[in-house]
């Protein structure tokens, strides 16, 4: 069976090496202001994306600049709805002036994580996709609450996993406050990234195997050593006769 992915990065966050990136991704999660980024930014790097003929999608976050969207606090349904509809209307309106369709969204940090566990928050954010443009690819850990919300609303999924983040054994990404949570190397990240495609697995910080689908493939923009990681994946999974292109719309 050929096997095909998404090779997904998120951009727009003032890294400095997107462009970079761009050559050797197939999907681009561009900030929409909220943890980063601004109209400006935005406009500029799905300009920039439609240079390359990369696919680009909404990357909506908390309203927190000061931590990068990735600090965990108390937060209902309705603001999250509110939020994400409104990052998901201003992302929406530049790309049309930009002459691009958004493909996908995608959900930023700690947003990402506390609906991946909690199904109220998980159900705002698909709620505010399917009202929005229910033709954007939900990008969501397989077996999560997001992914369950994406189905319940007739959402297309596009199952996750990360190629420079270390696992739980409960399937969680091993949160960032601990020293272990990056992978460094992208020669060890390669081979896990292909059994994550190959075997549906990736082996937990515990020594566990967690059950796992791979669809798309993140790798975080805003680390240093992203670039050097894409290539070296992207090389790597075209070696192993893997088609990587970015997923389409089949509704």
């Amino acid at each position: 069976m050929k096997l095909i992915v998404d090779l997904n990065a998120d951009l727009g966050e003032g890294a400095g090496h997107d462009d970079e990136l761009l050559a050797l991704v197939t999907s681009a999660n561009i900030a929409c202001g909220f943890h980063a980024g601004d109209a400006d930014t935005m406009r500029r790097s799905i300009e920039a994306a439609r240079e390359r003929n990369v696919a680009v999608g909404a990357h909506p976050s908390l309203f927190d600049r000061e931590n990068f969207g990735r600090k965990e606090f108390p937060v209902t349904a309705g603001d999250i709805f509110d939020a994400v509809v409104y990052q998901l209307g201003i992302f929406q309106a530049i790309a049309e002036a930009c002459g691009v369709r958004p493909n996908h969204v995608k959900p930023h940090g700690a947003l990402y994580n506390m609906a991946a566990r909690d199904q109220d928050l998980a159900d705002a954010i698909a709620r505010a996709v399917e009202n929005v443009d229910r033709q954007l690819i939900f990008f969501a850990p397989a077996r999560s609450a997001l992914a369950r919300a994406g189905d319940a609303r007739g959402l297309q999924i596009a199952n996750e996993v990360f190629a420079d983040r270390n696992y739980c054994s409960d399937g969680s990404l091993v949160s960032r406050t601990r020293p272990d949570a990056l992978l460094h190397d992208p020669v060890e990240a390669a081979p896990r990234v292909l059994r994550m495609l190959r075997e549906g697995k990736v082996r937990s910080v515990d020594g566990v195997d967690v059950d796992v689908r791979a669809e798309t493939i993140c790798l975080h923009g805003d680390n240093p050593e992203a670039v050097e990681f894409a290539r070296a994946l992207r090389s790597q999974l075209e070696k192993e006769a893997v088609t990587v292109r970015a997923p389409k719309f089949s509704g």
